[in-house]
């Protein structure tokens, strides 16, 4: 048990245990609630998700319980603190101690199914909160670089940060502060360029979230990445999926991205199905 997160809800593989699938719910949810009902969705007229893959262990963790403080600081389960998505570039402050400690969480999930089956044999996923959760979590990520990561009815924390950075690399103006270094003054061990936009925008979050900065290689760019969104996501707006995809793309990532007409704030039988089709053409698992 990691401290202050459950016990994750763990569904054995159909077959013998080849491949493991990681997946975050939203704020708000937990495991349990979450994980059977997507494993048991048609993605087609003869399979669920779960028969999709029947090598694969699914592994569904429950995220620790922090005060929100847009509820009034009631205690929820939520990866992170965030305030309003109409406003997500306010009080970003609040998100940095959740995104720190999940991510260091979702790595050691991720390390633990390594040395299990290797990382040609694991994915990452998440929806909605815990799609940004997963989505940080990979960006910070600088082991092996799993085979495959998905994302659904998400965003990305401190994507404004980032493409300021690239706005700033492109331009050649001094940051806020008044010094184009300042931002990046403890960047001493960082992996790559120094010039090189992407890897300082990563650093910046490195940084950001008190991180070690150190071996910063970018090993997301190695992480093929879906991302599906319904066009009429009342909760997370699918402008804010956009705009997370396009940095992810500036940033290196290979993102395939896809909208659902007519889908609110959930995944879809047809989300889900694009998911498997995707899993299957990127990790070969059934070959």
């Amino acid at each position: 048990k990691h401290p202050e997160h459950p016990v994750p809800l763990i569904i054995p593989p159909l077959q013998n245990h080849k491949q493991t699938i990681i997946i975050l719910h939203g704020r708000g949810s937990n495991a349990p609630a979450f994980g059977p009902p997507l494993l048991h969705t048609p993605v087609s007229q003869s399979q669920t998700f779960r028969s999709a893959f029947p090598h694969a262990k699914c592994i569904f963790p429950t995220a620790s319980k922090r005060r929100a403080q847009i509820y009034h600081r009631s205690v929820i389960n939520q990866w992170f603190d965030n305030w309003s998505l109409a406003t997500p570039n306010e009080k970003t402050d609040l998100q940095v101690q959740g995104l720190r400690e999940s991510s260091t969480y979702v790595h050691s999930l991720l390390k633990h199914a390594i040395a299990q089956v290797g990382a040609e044999n694991v994915v990452l996923g998440g929806l909605s909160q815990g799609c940004a959760a997963a989505l940080i979590a990979l960006l910070m990520w600088d082991g092996e670089p799993i085979v495959a990561a998905f994302g659904m009815c998400g965003w990305l924390p401190f994507r404004k940060q980032m493409e300021d950075i690239f706005v700033a690399g492109e331009s050649g103006v001094e940051n806020a502060s008044g010094d184009a270094d300042d931002l990046f003054e403890t960047r001493d061990e960082v992996d790559g360029d120094d010039d090189d936009a992407p890897t300082q925008a990563v650093a910046f979050l490195k940084e950001e979230l008190a991180m070690s900065a150190e071996g910063c290689s970018m090993v997301v760019r190695h992480i093929p990445l879906f991302l599906g969104h319904g066009t009429e996501d009342e909760k997370v707006p699918i402008e804010l999926g956009r705009e997370a995809a396009s940095c992810l793309e500036r940033l290196g990532v290979r993102v395939n991205w896809r909208e659902y007409d007519g889908l609110g704030h959930w995944y879809s039988s047809a989300m889900l199905g694009d998911i498997v089709d995707n899993l299957r053409l990127t990790t070969r698992w059934d070959q």
